[in-house]
C-alpha cells in the first residue's frame, strides 16, 4: 500500500493512494497514518481490504491539494552516516567499522513538495537524497538482519538536508548541521514492506535545478537495511513509528570540486528513491 497524509500543515488527514493512481480518503477507518496504526495488525488488514473493495474508500480531488509528510506523530529519526561506499570514497572518510549514528528531531519533517530553508549564515547547505525505513514493530536486541528487516513496516523517500560548516567545523557533533528548520522533508508515500522485496536493490537521484548531481544505488550502502535495524535494536529501543534515515550515496555538494556548489536561496531540489515517488522543495531564506 501507499499511505499518505493530505492537507494543511498539522492538519493533515489519513488517505491511500490506489492501484489505478486515485487518491483515497482513509479518515472514516483510521484517524492517522502514525506509530499506533502501523503496529496494528488487524487495522492494517482492514486498510488493504477497503484499499482492495471498490466503493469503499471515497476519491479525494488532489488539484491543489498539499502533500504532507506521510507519517504523523514520529518517535525519533535516527540517521546513518557514511553508509555508502562511493560516498566515502568521495569525501575521503575511512570506511566505518560500524554504523556512524546522529539524530534528527521529529520537528525538521516537512512535506515532500514544502519549502525548505537556507539557515541563517548559512554558507554550506547541502543536499542527500536517502532511503527512510519505518519501523513497524518494537525492536530490542535483535539477533539478526534477517530480524531487522521483520521489524521494518515500510519505506519512504527522504532528503536529509545539511549545513556542512555547521555539521563539520561548529565543534561538537553532526547534530548541529542536521537539525535546522525544514531539514527533513519526507514522502509523498509511505509504502508498506509488502511492496519493497529488496531494500537493496533501490535507485535513488536527485538534481538540484534540473542538473543530475546523485544517481546511486542501496547496493551501495556499507550496511544494508536489516543490519542497521538489528545493530540500533542493540543501543536503543526502536518503537513503530521510529524513522531509519539510512545515508547518501556520493554526489553530494560537499565532494565536487572548489567552488563547491552548496544551495542557496532560489534553487530547486528534486529526488526520488525508485518506488517510493518523487519530492521537488524550493529553496528560500530563514
Amino acid at each position: 500500500m501507499k499511505l499518505l497524509r493530505v492537507g494543511t500543515a498539522g492538519a493533515e488527514r489519513p488517505a491511500l493512494l490506489d492501484r489505478d493512481g486515485t487518491l483515497r480518503d482513509l479518515s472514516g477507518i483510521v484517524p492517522d497514518i502514525d506509530g499506533d496504526l502501523l503496529a496494528d495488525v488487524s487495522t492494517l488488514a482492514r486498510v488493504r481490504a477497503a484499499a482492495e473493495t471498490p466503493g469503499v474508500l471515497p476519491a479525494l480531488d488532489a488539484t491543489g491539494l498539499r502533500i504532507g509528510p506521510p507519517l504523523g506523530r514520529i518517535g525519533k529519526i535516527v540517521c546513518i552516516g557514511l553508509n555508502y561506499h562511493d560516498h566515502a570514497a568521495e569525501t575521503g572518510a575511512a570506511i566505518p567499522d560500524e554504523p556512524i549514528l546522529f539524530f534528527k528531531a521529529p520537528d525538521t519533517v516537512v512535506g515532500p513538495d514544502d519549502t525548505v530553508l537556507v539557515p541563517r549564515g548559512s554558507r554550506k547547505t547541502d543536499w542527500e537524497v536517502e532511503l527512510a525505513v519505518v519501523i513497524g514493530r518494537t525492536a530490542r536486541y535483535l539477533g539478526s538482519a534477517e530480524e531487522g528487516l521483520a521489524h521494518v513496516v515500510g519505506y519512504a523517500t527522504a532528503h536529509d538536508v545539511s549545513e556542512r560548516e555547521f555539521q563539520i567545523e561548529r565543534g561538537g557533533t553532526w547534530d548541529k548541521g542536521k537539525n535546522c528548520e525544514t531539514f527533513n522533508p519526507l514522502g509523498p508515500w509511505l509504502v508498506t514492506a509488502d511492496e519493497v522485496p529488496d531494500p537493496q536493490a533501490l535507485q535513488l537521484r536527485l538534481w538540484v535545478n534540473g542538473e543530475l548531481k546523485q544517481n546511486g544505488t542501496t547496493a551501495e550502502q556499507i550496511f544494508p537495511v536489516g543490519e542497521v535495524v538489528r545493530y540500533l535494536s542493540h543501543f536503543m529501543t526502536l518503537y513503530p513509528g521510529d524513522i531509519i534515515n539510512t545515508g547518501t550515496p556520493a554526489g553530494v555538494a560537499m565532494g565536487q570540486p572548489e567552488p563547491k556548489p552548496y544551495l542557496k536561496a532560489g534553487d530547486v531540489v528534486e529526488l526520488e528513491v525508485e518506488g517510493l515517488g518523487r519530492q521537488r522543495q524550493e529553496l528560500k531564506d530563514a
